[in-house]
Formats: structure tokens, C-alpha cells, sequence
């Protein structure tokens, strides 16, 4: 008689099983010297509301990964927090009419329920959130080490300001150069803003990623793009009339060929050389400089100038030439002035068909002879100097040489390296954020408030209309302070940080969060650093992963750590699209965990995540893909409950097996060496599950062919093993099924199985077999077997002799293990 399975009830078991795991603080952690650490972090999510099935992804890769660490005898540290600052925060509280306080602390606790309910493994008990100002009173002792040091430091710098809002606005606010509240024209204004030296550092952010060997190539890229370290030539352009301009090119080259200049509209010398122009001369420039410099740097609006009436002179060639504004040339890269030389740069060429500017070539492609009135597209890569009195004949290599040396000793130019990378604009003028801790004093000027004093808190009583600028300024009791030098009356800086700070540096006070008297603790910092690995989106490729490099050599230099960087392994898992879109609130297509949840369970959910596509790639969500990993979970439910009451875990006689025993043994350590490759060295967690789904199939397949007790210890063994695999990615059913099979204590700490590479070996193998060409049969043959055995095998064969019986046999190919081809005739 068949026992009785008892039903699969995965909301009992899941809540049963978390409130075990709370109660008991499971996923605690200690430094402990004596063993082996892992520190494994998904980014800090952003509190903006409910998680959605996107967000889901992340945090199961790392779930598994941490599961399967700890099992495998490491000492785990896997915490969580809220990158809980920033504008989101404000606008939904001018929306709502609540504190950003009030909307953030509600969406966290909806968060962590959500996350809890998942069953994910982390440390609560180090759980930070940024708005807390026991966290962010860290920043501000930050910022003022680094005013000391001279990395912070103010300067004026443009912002986008609402002349109907009074207000200063984001990049994401200004999109299209108009308010997104009001929408009035956004201008360009002006500010005193407080930036760090980034700078500094951007030598060691390029020369450091040597240290980096286990980050994707794809993501250093990036970095190497945005810091944009360039070697070339800085070159003086007079200006007739008196003044120069100065130019930055990697292509000295081409010099002879810059038949125009083209200046930035933001650009200093703009206002003077268009001083005598006309009215609607000086409109079209307002109107250039007003567009949204994003999306001039993105080359999404269409490229314009206005000339100046100016002229400067080529300092290589003497020709006099044009000066231009153009909106295609941004200050802050570069000079902000550029020599436009347009038969050999894609940008400038379509500047001049454009205006009917002259276009000289200047470098002839290996193959053909290039003439510039009639070119329809620039020449841009390297060639032979041609039109350069003195350097014609060149290669352009040498002639960079020779060019650069010629511009220095005339004193007109010089050898340069240019980074793209410009320091970090850190002021914020907005209420939710960390006030920057400085005040401005008549006698003193800008003074550090004292660190006994910190946190400077955010006033609780700020009113937020969304108009009329930053809602500190509008609390007096925040604005009137005492200067820490001289005791007088001061001003309290009303901007905040930017939250690129906050993430900067969280994940070390994850190591010791409740540390008061410093950042963090050094020595329980040095247990745990640097992070093993480090899942997140590609998207935080720049800004989020560059800023907490160059954090934490900010801190190495002074003195807190003794590493360069915070991170060994980086792993940017895909999107989760639906209907053919990232999944995300502002396109409507998100999927609550919490619907799943209640008609699948948190283990289907979490299977079908990991299962549908490489983490690395975008997987498309799917209503029905989820049904097949849930009945995935009911079959291993069902052969469990099959075999529960009376398997138990005993010594398997080897020698005893029967042919099926032996098959599934071998399947069974096969699934072991595959499913551990899958998640330690590979992260491929969706092959990882198939493997599994493979050894369930085979045991089912081989289970009515067992007998004997060693067969049974084959099964004990195969079920315990397929339980203790399985569970990384479905805990919450595996601890049952683990006490189904007789197991007192959890698996949560149980060893990770060990493949047997003996057992693993197969002891025959199916050959393809092939007669002239064509597939005619598969044969099973010994492993290791001699050619002469393949090929009896493949003769002997039901389905292969009509093919070549009464015929001769030519030839037989034989790959060993693979592929016999008999070739008859």
C-alpha cells in the first residue's frame, strides 16, 4: 500500500519556518577567527514604496549564494538596509502633504515584511537606514575630515533654477528645459556648491583596477570612460584683437585641417567676443545655453551655432579662422573650446556642412586620396600627414610626436593628459538629506561645526510646498547658529548631501552598526573586508561604484583602513522586463511578490526567478513560466513524502548496487560537482536548478527498480542530497522535507555535500552511430572502451545492421565516447 503524501502547504510551512529563523536569530553573525569568512551584498534598496518582482532577483541570487556559503563552512555576514535620503522622499511628501520622514519610515516597514516573507537569510540585527542620524551624523564627519584635508571645498558652479518656484531642480527635474512642476523655461544660474576633490583620486581609479580581476570588463569600461584619462596636446589659438583660446585634442595631427574654433555656450570668453553682436544674435545664444545640457552631451538635440563675428589664428598653419558657439561643445569636458577640424572628426563635419564651413583633409587613408570639398563623410582614423608644411609624409603616430614637441618649443603648446571625470557636485538645495555641517560667520567665514556637536539634525518642522527653494532656509531656529571659533552669530549651510554619499560607505557600517563613537569598529571591519561579493544593477556601473572606490581611498589616506578597494567580486545581474519592458512603477507592468506569494508560495517564486534566465541576463517575466518550477517543487514534495517514512540515512554498500542503484548514485554525485561549479565559480543559478529538476526526473525514473539495502542507502542518500541542494533556492519546503526525512536538527548549518568522483564515473556511455553520414542509431558502450569495441557495438545493433548487412564496410570513423561513422558500400 502506497503511503499517504501529505499535501503541500507552503504558507504554513513558509511563515512556520521564518518565525524559527527570527526567533532563534538563525542568520546572526560574529566575527569568529577560526573560520573562514564570506561577506556577500546585494545594494541597498531605496525605500519608494512596495517591492516589486524586479527588485525580487537581486535579492535571491545573493539568498543562494550566502545559504550555500554557509553550508559550505564559511562565516557569513549578509545585511540589509535603506538608502532611505533623497528627493523621491520630498516630491511624494509635497504630493501627499506628509514629512518625508513619515512616507519613508511607512515604506520601509512594508518593505522589510515583504522581504521577511521571502525568507531571505539576512543579519537584522545590522539593518542601517540613512535618514537615521546615527548614520548620517557619519557623514558629516566625513565631510569634515575631508575640509580639513582640503577634498572639500566650495566653488561656483551652474544649477537649474525655476524662476517660478524659486527653486533649484534636478537634472531629472529640468528634462526638456522646463520645470516639471510648473512647467516655466528652467535657467541656468550661477551657485556657490560644495564639491569633493574626486580628482585627486583619478589616477588611482584607473591604475587600482588592476586590483579588480574579478569585476566584469564591461563595468571597468565604463569606469575607465568616465574618469577618461587622455593623453594629447594643449595648443593656444590666438584671438585677433588680443586673448587666446585653448584647445585640447588627441589628434595634434590633424591640426592643420581645424579650418574653424568652436566654443561652448557657457564658455567665459563667449560673452566678451559677442559683446558689439546683435539682439537676436545674442537670443539664439540664451536659448543654446537654456538646453538641457544632458542632452547635448547625449547628442540628442540637433547640433546648432551662432558665429561670433571673431576670428583666431592656427598657430601651426597661420590661417586665420572663424569662432563659433556651438551646443555640441560642453564646458567641463575638456577646455570647453575645441579646433574644429571636419574631415577627420564625425561632430565637426556635420557642424560644417551644416553652416557651409570649409572642410580640408589632412590625413590620407592607407588605400585612396581624400580631397575635402568633395568628402561625404569624415576620414577619422590614423594615417599619412599630408597639407602640413614641414610634417607632410608623416604617419600620423610620429607626427603627434614631432607636433607636440614643435607647439612646446615655440611656446604655443604643450603635452597634456585630460580627464573626462570632474569633481563631485555634492550640494543639494533640498530638505531630505544630510545637512552639510559648515556655517558662515562675518569675522571667521566658513567654519566646520565641532564634532561634539554632530549630528546637525534636520529640523522636523521644514514646510514643503515645492516652492519658493530649499525648505531649510524657511526654518530660523535651523539658520541662526553660533560660530564654533569666535562664538558670534553665524549662518547654518542650508544645502544637503547628495545620497551618492550615503551609499558611498554603508556597506562598512553594515560591519559594526552600532559603534558610536566612531564610523565604524577597525578590527571587526578588518575581520570582515573586503566584500566577497558585491550584486547590482549595471546601471550603477559609474557614479554609485566609482564614488565608493574613491571612498574608500579617502579613508585609507586617512588612516581608518588599510586597502584601496572595498570590493572583489561585482556581479550586475539582468532586468526583469514584462511585455517587453523593464519592469518598473512608472510604466505600470510591476508584479507584486506579495500575489505570487499567496497562489504559488515564496519558494515557487524564488525558483522561477533563478530558473528563467542566467542572472546576468534580462529574463521576461512570464504568468504561466511559473507554473512549471511549482510543479517542479510538488514532485520533490511528492518522491519526499513517497520515501520519507521509510528512508533513513544509512551506509550504502557500494559493491551491493544494482545496475538502477548505481545510476542513481551516479546521477546523484554528478548533480553535486554540477550544482556546486553552478553557484561558487559561475553564479549560473538557472543551471544550477535544472541540474536538480534532471536528478528528480532520474530518480523517479529508477525508483520502482530498487532493491535491497543498498539500493535503499542509494535512495536515503539521493533524497538527503537532492533536499540539502535544493535548498538555497527553496528553504522553506527543504527544512520540512528535511524533518520528513529524519533529520532533528535544521539544514540551514548543515555540510553541503561533497561529490564522490568514483561514484561520479560512468560506467558506459551512449555513442551516436552513423552509416554513411546519416544517424542511424545510439549504443551504449563501456567507458574507455577500444575502438574495435565501439565498433562492434555499432555492427551488432538492431537498427544499424539493415543498413549493413550484404554490403562492404570501407571504413569506420570512430570518435571514442562520441561518434562512430560506418562508411559501406
Amino acid at each position: 500500500m502506497a503511503n499517504e503524501i501529505k499535501p503541500y502547504e507552503f504558507d504554513e510551512i513558509e511563515r512556520r519556518f521564518q518565525a524559527k529563523w527570527r526567533d532563534e536569530g538563525t542568520f546572526e553573525v560574529s566575527e569568529n577567527a577560526s573560520r573562514p569568512k564570506f561577506y556577500c551584498l546585494e545594494m541597498l534598496p531605496y525605500p519608494s514604496g512596495d517591492i516589486h518582482v524586479g527588485h525580487v532577483r537581486n535579492y535571491c541570487i545573493t539568498d543562494v549564494i550566502t545559504r550555500f556559503k554557509r553550508m559550505r563552512g564559511f562565516n557569513v555576514l549578509h545585511p540589509i538596509g535603506w538608502d532611505a535620503l533623497g528627493l523621491p522622499a520630498e516630491n511624494a511628501a509635497i504630493k501627499r502633504g506628509t514629512h518625508p520622514e513619515t512616507w519613508t519610515r511607512h515604506n520601509i516597514a512594508g518593505m522589510k515584511a515583504q522581504l521577511q516573507r521571502l525568507g531571505f537569510s539576512y543579519d537584522w540585527t545590522r539593518e542601517v537606514a540613512t535618514c537615521d542620524a546615527p548614520y548620517y551624523r557619519w557623514n558629516q564627519w566625513f565631510f569634515l575630515k575631508m575640509l580639513e584635508k582640503g577634498i572639500a571645498y566650495r566653488a561656483n558652479s551652474p544649477v537649474n533654477w525655476c524662476p517660478s518656484c524659486l527653486t533649484v531642480l534636478a537634472n531629472e527635474q529640468a528634462e526638456g528645459g522646463l520645470c516639471w512642476r510648473c512647467k516655466s523655461t528652467v535657467v541656468i544660474r550661477d551657485m556657490e556648491q560644495w564639491f569633493l576633490r574626486i580628482t585627486d583620486y583619478q589616477d588611482a581609479l584607473l591604475d587600482d583596477m588592476a586590483e579588480l580581476p574579478a569585476w566584469p570588463e564591461r563595468v571597468l569600461q565604463q569606469q575607465k570612460n568616465w574618469v577618461g584619462r587622455s593623453q594629447g596636446a594643449e595648443v593656444s589659438f590666438p584671438i585677433e584683437g588680443g586673448g587666446s583660446i585653448r584647445v585640447f585634442t588627441t589628434r595634434i595631427d590633424t591640426i592643420f585641417g581645424a579650418t574653424f574654433s568652436v566654443l561652448a555656450p557657457e564658455h567665459p570668453l563667449v560673452d566678451s567676443l559677442m559683446a558689439d553682436t546683435d539682439n537676436a544674435a545674442k537670443e539664439t545664444l540664451a536659448r543654446l545655453r537654456g538646453q538641457d545640457r544632458r542632452a547635448r552631451l547625449a547628442g540628442q538635440v540637433d547640433k546648432e551655432g551662432l558665429f561670433t563675428g571673431r576670428y583666431a589664428t592656427n598657430p601651426f598653419s597661420g590661417e586665420r579662422i572663424p569662432i563659433w558657439v556651438g551646443n555640441f561643445v560642453l564646458m567641463g569636458y575638456g577646455t570647453g573650446a575645441i579646433m574644429a577640424v571636419p574631415a577627420h572628426d564625425e561632430r565637426d563635419f556635420e557642424f560644417a556642412r551644416k553652416y557651409g564651413l570649409r572642410v580640408h583633409a589632412v590625413i590620407q587613408p592607407p588605400t585612396g586620396t581624400l580631397d575635402g570639398a568633395t568628402m561625404t563623410e569624415p576620414y577619422t582614423g590614423p594615417g599619412v600627414v599630408t597639407g602640413s608644411a614641414g610634417f607632410d609624409g608623416l604617419t600620423s603616430e610620429v607626427a603627434v610626436e614631432k607636433m607636440i614637441a614643435h607647439a612646446q618649443a615655440r611656446g604655443f603648446g604643450a603635452a597634456k593628459t585630460a580627464y573626462r571625470l570632474k569633481d563631485w557636485l555634492i550640494s543639494r538645495q533640498r530638505y531630505w538629506g544630510t545637512p552639510i555641517p559648515v556655517v558662515y560667520c562675518d569675522k571667521d567665514g566658513v567654519v566646520g561645526v565641532r564634532e561634539s556637536d554632530l549630528p546637525v539634525v534636520l529640523p522636523p518642522d521644514a514646510p514643503f510646498t515645492g516652492e519658493g527653494g530649499n525648505p531649510l532656509e524657511k526654518v530660523e531656529s535651523f539658520v541662526k547658529a553660533t560660530c564654533p571659533k569666535c562664538g558670534g552669530p553665524a549662518r547654518r549651510e542650508t544645502d544637503t548631501m547628495d545620497t551618492f554619499v550615503d551609499s558611498s560607505w554603508y556597506f562598512y557600517r553594515y560591519c559594526s552598526p552600532k559603534t558610536g563613537d566612531a564610523p565604524f569598529d577597525k578590527a571587526q571591519v578588518r575581520y570582515w573586508f573586503p566584500i566577497d561579493l558585491y550584486v547590482g544593477g549595471i546601471e550603477h556601473a559609474i557614479l554609485h561604484l566609482v564614488y565608493s572606490r574613491f571612498w574608500t581611498k579617502v579613508m585609507k589616506d586617512l588612516g581608518l583602513i588599510d586597502w584601496v578597494e572595498p570590493v572583489t567580486r561585482l556581479f550586475p545581474q539582468g532586468m526583469v522586463h514584462k511585455d517587453g519592458e523593464v519592469m518598473s512603477k512608472s510604466k505600470g507592468n510591476t508584479i507584486a511578490p506579495d500575489d505570487v506569494i499567496k497562489r504559488y508560495g515564496a519558494d515557487t517564486l524564488r525558483l522561477y526567478i533563478l530558473f528563467a534566465a542566467p542572472p546576468e541576463l534580462s529574463m521576461e517575466w512570464s504568468e504561466t513560466g511559473i507554473e512549471g518550477p511549482h510543479r517542479f517543487l510538488q514532485r520533490v514534495w511528492r518522491l519526499v513524502q513517497k520515501h520519507a517514512p521509510t528512508t533513513r540515512p544509512r551506509d550504502i554498500a557500494v559493491p551491493g548496487l544494482s545496475e538502477n542503484g548505481a545510476a542513481l548514485r551516479r546521477k546523484v554525485h554528478q548533480t553535486i560537482a554540477r550544482v556546486t561549479g553552478d553557484i561558487d565559480e559561475r553564479i549560473h543559478l538557472n543551471t544550477a536548478v535544472a541540474a536538480l529538476m534532471e536528478l528528480t526526473n532520474e530518480a523517479y525514473r529508477l525508483e520502482d527498480g530498487l532493491t535491497g539495502p543498498a539500493d535503499a542507502g542509494a535512495l536515503a542518500e539521493a533524497l538527503d542530497t537532492l533536499v540539502l541542494l535544493l535548498s538555497p533556492f527553496a528553504p522553506h519546503a527543504c527544512e520540512q522535507m528535511w524533518q520528513d526525512l529524519g533529520h532533528p536538527k535544521s539544514l540551514v548549518d548543515e555540510p553541503w555535500p561533497v561529490a564522490d568522483e568514483a561514484a561520479m564515473r560512468e560506467t558506459s556511455v551512449e555513442v551516436a552511430v552513423q552509416v554513411n553520414g546519416k544517424i542511424r542509431a545510439r549504443v551504449q558502450v563501456p567507458a574507455g572502451a577500444s575502438e574495435e569495441a565501439h565498433k562492434a557495438a555499432a555492427l551488432e545493433d538492431a537498427s544499424v545492421r539493415p543498413h549493413v548487412d550484404g554490403k562492404t564496410l570501407v571504413k569506420a570513423v570512430i570518435v571514442p565516447g562520441r561518434l562512430i561513422n560506418l562508411v559501406v558500400k
